[in-house]
């Protein structure tokens, strides 16, 4: 009697809580992108978007519209149009939609399995029917629902970080569009004194008062003057063809327009002493990669329950041998996997040793975002006293020196040579300037970066400090 009750308990709870996992299996109203939007929002205080009707993305075409209709496109409305409008970051968008769909798909009841097997000889039949269902998969349900809840998760943090990875990229490349469009400027201004100086120098020569080496000197400059601005243009077209593509903008809307120049040095680099626990607290990859042991030691638990037993299907039958008319003669089948040659123990050491691969790994994440947030610091910090010094130093120190050579010059005691190479240093000081400020805000974008997963690309100064007497010439 006892026997019995348990029974009946025991399929009772079966059923319920396989009908309450079936309960959870539904799809969430805005495919699990809420999570991703609310991070984005806390993190950069940007709106990510995944439009999936044609209502939503034409309200979104509407917005980048406007965005850059702002004249001219700052930083943060750069960011804002790449998140809106990358395609790109749209298709990983995606991946929620396929993890959700495995997790919807791990929470729902297995279809039940028919069986039928019909023989006659004359007038005798020999019919079997059989419906049974899957009770493994009942049992071992809620462990496979919790691997794919996790690894939805997951799916969730990458796509957070791909939006965030996204922004940051674009704010540099802003910064280096805007950059190379100043630093453009000043060598298109040291052309124009190369220039003048060149043909200074060619009537002083047909005048008898220069020598051939004097004038040939001050045409290298000018020869150089025209590379070096070539390449600044060079570089001021790639910059901004790559802002372009991170934003997903093509034909009319590529025309935006940049500022023209960058944002000023803070007067002080931020102090951050705790910055390495911040970091590990903060960073999206690392809770990832928890997230990744979670599921995968989850996996390896229903591996181990499953290891003798894959498949345990029960339901009630029905068998009719003899006249058709006869009655049939009911009961039950079972069908179950017999562990004779396959133990088991194959899948099993493959899932221990994805366990150790996926430990490993968040191990190693860990190690590496220590690393990179503080080579990220260092960077932000040594670049910030390089332009500083530009600032407070060098280029004051030019800006007098070229106050003191025009005195001289007004008084005839220096020549017009004097003049137009000092003037020629002071503009490419101010180049030099530019570049660390660039460094600087790069920098910068890349601490932001460090205190939420991996930083793509190089860290480090990129400045390739100008010589302005070599360039120069003098």
């Amino acid at each position: 009697m006892n026997g019995t009750l348990q029974g009946l308990q025991g399929r009772a709870s079966v059923f319920v809580g396989a009908m309450i996992l079936g309960g959870c299996a539904t799809f969430t109203p805005d495919g699990g992108f809420g999570s991703v939007e609310q991070e984005v929002r806390q993190r950069i205080g940007k709106d990510a978007i995944w439009p999936r009707t044609d209502a939503e993305r034409e309200a979104l075409e509407s917005r980048v519209a406007t965005l850059l209709s702002k004249r001219p496109l700052s930083a943060d409305d750069a960011v804002q149009v790449a998140i809106l409008n990358n395609r790109d970051l749209r298709a990983a968008f995606a991946e929620l939609g396929i993890a959700e769909a495995d997790l919807v798909q791990a929470g729902r009841l297995p279809n039940p399995h028919f069986s039928m097997f019909r023989a006659k000889l004359g007038h005798d039949y020999k019919i079997e029917q059989a419906l049974t269902f899957n009770v493994l998969s009942l049992v071992t349900a809620p462990l496979a629902f919790e691997v794919e809840k996790r690894r939805f998760a997951r799916a969730q943090q990458s796509v957070a970080v791909e939006v965030l990875r996204l922004a940051s990229e674009t704010r540099k490349a802003w910064i280096a569009a805007v950059a190379s469009e100043e630093t453009v400027r000043y060598m298109r201004q040291v052309l124009r004194a190369a220039d003048a100086s060149a043909e200074l120098a060619r009537r002083m020569e047909q005048a008898g008062n220069w020598s051939r080496l004097a004038r040939a000197r001050e045409h290298g400059f000018y020869a150089d003057a025209a590379l070096y601005l070539a390449r600044a243009e060079h570089a001021q077209s790639a910059a901004r063809e790559r802002l372009t593509r991170l934003m997903g903008l093509w034909g009319g809307q590529a025309g935006y327009e940049l500022p023209e120049r960058l944002p000023d040095l803070p007067g002080t680099a931020s102090e951050r002493p705790d910055i390495e626990r911040q970091a590990i607290a903060q960073r999206l990859d690392i809770r990832a990669a928890i997230l990744e042991t979670e599921a995968v030691a989850r996996n390896l638990d229903l591996t181990e329950t499953t290891r003798f037993i894959n498949v345990l299907e029960l339901g009630p039958a029905r068998v009719l041998e003899g006249e058709k008319s006869d009655p049939y003669k009911k009961g039950y089948e079972i069908a179950l996997e017999l562990p004779l040659f396959d133990w088991g123990t194959a899948r099993v050491a493959k899932a221990e040793a994805i366990y150790w691969q996926a430990l490993d790994r968040a191990a190693q994440t860990a190690i590496n975002a220590r690393s990179e947030v503080r080579e990220a610091y260092r960077s932000y910090r040594l670049t910030h006293d390089i332009a500083k010094h530009y600032r407070d130093e060098i280029v004051p120190l030019r800006k007098r020196i070229a106050e003191e050579n025009l005195l001289r010059y007004n008084g005839m005691l220096i020549g017009v040579f004097d003049l137009l190479s000092d003037t020629r240093s002071q503009i490419l000081s101010v180049t030099g300037y530019v570049e660390a400020l660039r460094d600087f805000w790069a920098a910068d974008a890349d601490l932001q970066m460090a205190m939420i997963g991996r930083v793509e690309g190089t860290l480090g100064p990129k400045t390739l400090l100008t010589q302005p007497e070599a360039a120069a010439g003098h």
